[in-house]
């Protein structure tokens, strides 16, 4: 850490005693030398006092602010600066202490600076985890819907400007809040995600702007906020529409000033980190009800990026498994194919309501029932293959029975003349069935809704009748 002041006194005090405290300690005695002190070495830490001589503490705080954005500041004043003081703290420095200040508290500032380190430090780690096990942040598909997404992030991600991504529950908002990130100029700062919905309402303020100790029941120790761990990088606010309706404005005063006042504390302390918001509820209608705020939504929607279903952007399904196989399974050859083209037909026909989310939980559930590849229908958890509801028609038959019923009658009258005998039941089940498909051009899913079937008993069928005609004498 380096540690600035005019005071000889309090130069050879700090020299002796931040060494007592477990700190490597830099002491400088004025302005001027601490800043070719943060021009040649890389601090965790800077305190300096306000007020000295030629080069002030608030230059040495702008010049580590420039140099190496990363390094924690802290300052020292005498009561007659404090106006210099919150000026300081709109420069986006940690605390500030005043003179006369004890050993104790520039030990506990010290501590508070080291546990923020901490914090940020794992955050980073876990972003990068997260990158090694997801991949780039990078938007699988080449469907027309996905291109304009891909469009619409490369051309925002390197600005400033708010995003609002919006989308159905499972369409990839985060992964689109990641790739803005990664596109931007903040990229070597944090990302930090945090979803408004599973913040206890009690506890969001302190979350996102931090709190003094003491400040409420529990709050033992000082804590830094959201807003705070994510300077120099992105905030994301997934769910924004789930934010309670106190705390908007607050936010909005945020947003408008870049600057955040700890839950306990009426000094500001200056942010600077970008916001991208994302919500899958509609929040026009919310702001019809008095649920949501104009005035946020305007602020939080300078740009938007709406995502579309997977239902919308069926063709993209074989890219995106073949994407959510290999990042399950990093070590696949090149090439290897990862799923049959039955499963392929079978997942094209599900509704996914959950979207790219719910396809991802398919697959993992495949690829831990499967012992090889390509994954099988076999593999497919049994909540794929429901059957339509059955409804009786006017003959008392249930409706998918009676369209079964009517195919396979159509198909005595077709069967082949050169049989010699009556068909078996089996025998004209399987001729709708072979029928049916060549009406559907071969579309397995088709043809299991029109014969009123599920896609898992056609599989069945067809691979009874299959085996059943390879352990057949040929004619």
């Amino acid at each position: 850490m380096l540690f600035a002041d005019d005071e000889t006194s309090i130069q050879e005090l700090m020299k002796i005693e931040l060494p007592r405290l477990g700190h490597e300690a830099t002491v400088c005695a004025d302005g001027r030398a601490a800043i070719a002190a943060v021009e040649e070495t890389s601090f965790d830490c800077v305190i300096v006092d306000l007020d000295m001589p030629h080069v002030g503490g608030l230059d040495v705080i702008r010049r580590v602010r420039e140099v190496s954005p990363d390094t924690e500041t802290v300052v020292i004043t005498g009561k007659s600066s404090h106006e210099t003081a919150l000026a300081a703290i709109r420069e986006g420095v940690f605390d500030y202490l005043t003179k006369p200040c004890k050993l104790a508290e520039i030990r506990a500032v010290l501590e508070r600076v080291r546990k923020k380190r901490e914090l940020t430090a794992r955050l980073r780690a876990l972003e990068n985890r997260v990158r090694r096990a997801e991949g780039d942040a990078r938007l699988v598909g080449d469907s027309p819907a996905i291109e304009r997404v891909r469009r619409l992030v490369a051309r925002v991600g390197p600005t400033e400007s708010a995003v609002l991504v919006r989308g159905e529950t499972g369409t990839g908002k985060e992964l689109v809040a990641r790739s803005l990130h990664e596109a931007s100029g903040r990229a070597s700062g944090p990302l930090v995600a945090v979803n408004c919905g599973a913040l206890p309402e009690q506890l969001v303020e302190s979350e996102l702007f931090g709190h003094r100790k003491g400040a409420f029941t529990g709050a033992s120790e000082h804590r830094a906020g959201l807003f705070e761990v994510a300077d120099g990088g992105t905030l994301f606010l997934d769910e924004i529409g789930e934010l309670p309706k106190s705390l908007q404005p607050r936010l909005l005063r945020v947003l408008e000033s870049g600057e955040i006042r700890r839950v306990g504390e009426n000094e500001p302390i200056r942010v600077d980190c970008r916001i991208v918001c994302a919500t899958h509820r509609p929040l026009e209608e919310m702001i019809a009800e008095g649920a949501f705020r104009e005035d946020l939504f305007f602020r939080i929607n300078t740009f938007e990026i709406r995502l579309p279903p997977l239902r919308e952007r069926r063709d993209d399904l074989p890219a995106l498994i073949d994407h959510l196989v290999r990042r399950l399974r990093p070590q696949l050859p090149a090439g290897t194919q990862v799923v049959t083209p039955e499963l392929l037909e079978v997942l094209a026909g599900h509704p996914w309501r959950g979207n790219v989310r719910e396809l991802a939980n398919v697959i993992e559930y495949a690829l831990v029932v499967s012992d090889m590849l390509p994954l099988c229908c076999d593999h497919l958890p049994e909540r794929l293959f429901g059957t339509q509801p059955r409804v009786a028609d006017h003959r008392g038959i249930p409706a998918s029975d009676a369209r079964t019923a009517t195919v396979v009658a159509a198909s005595c009258d077709s069967r082949p003349p050169d049989t010699g005998r009556p068909l078996s039941l089996r025998e004209l089940e399987m001729q709708a069935i072979f029928e049916g498909l060549d009406r559907n051009e071969g579309n397995k899913a088709r043809t299991a809704e029109e014969l009123g079937i599920s896609i898992k008993t056609l599989y069945n069928k067809l691979n009874q009748w299959s085996e059943g005609a390879a352990s057949r004498p040929a004619s």
